[in-house]
C-alpha cells in the first residue's frame, strides 16, 4: 500500500537509542518529522542528521518533533548519536515493519547491482496524526529547509 497525504500515518512503537520505546500515537498534539535514512554514520545520512540538528531550534518553535528511523541496531544509533551530538531520537526498525508500512523499503540499484534498502524519505505528520507531506528519494542538500518551510506554512 502506498501512503498518501491526507491519510492517517501508520502507528508504530520502536525502541530509541535512549532505550525507551517511542510510539507515534504518543506524540499527538505535536507535528512530527519522521525521516527514514539508509545507514548510520554514512556521508549522506550524517549530513542529514546534522542538518536537522543544526536547525533544531526552528523545528522546536514550530512545535515539531524530529524522529530518525533506520534498520540499524540501537547500539549503532547510540554510537552515531554520540559521535555527532544528535539531539533527537533515532529509532531502530531492525525487522523492517515500519519501513515496510511507510513504503520506504524498496529495491534499489547501485553500480548495476540490485538490492533491497531504505529509500531516503521524510513524512510530515500533523498534530492529529495525519500525513501532510511526503518527500521520497530525498536529496540531502536543502532538504531540511524544504521541510521547515512546509511546517511554517502549515
Amino acid at each position: 500500500m502506498k501512503l498518501e497525504t491526507g491519510q492517517l500515518a501508520p502507528d508504530f512503537t520502536l525502541q530509541a537509542d535512549s532505550g525507551k520505546m517511542v510510539a507515534l500515537s504518543s506524540l499527538r498534539g505535536k507535528k512530527v518529522v519522521l525521516y527514514f535514512y539508509p545507514k548510520d554514520d554514512t556521508p549522506g545520512c550524517t549530513q542529514e542528521a546534522c542538518d536537522f540538528r543544526d536547525h533544531l531550534d526552528a523545528y522546536n518553535k514550530g512545535n515539531t518533533v524530529i524522529l530518525g528511523v533506520s534498520r540499524d541496531t540501537v547500539e549503532s544509533h547510540i554510537r552515531f548519536r554520540q559521535k555527532y551530538s544528535i539531539p533527537f531520537p533515532l529509532l531502530s526498525d531492525e525487522i523492517g515493519r515500519v519501513c515496510e508500512a511507510y513504503g520506504v523499503w524498496q529495491s534499489k540499484t547501485m553500480m548495476g547491482k540490485k538490492f533491497m534498502g531504505i529509500v531516503r524519505s521524510t513524512f510530515l505528520i500533523d498534530e492529529a496524526g495525519v500525513i501532510r507531506q511526503i518527500w521520497t528519494q530525498v536529496k540531502v542538500d536543502g532538504h531540511i529547509q524544504d521541510v521547515l518551510s512546509k511546517i511554517k506554512s502549515a
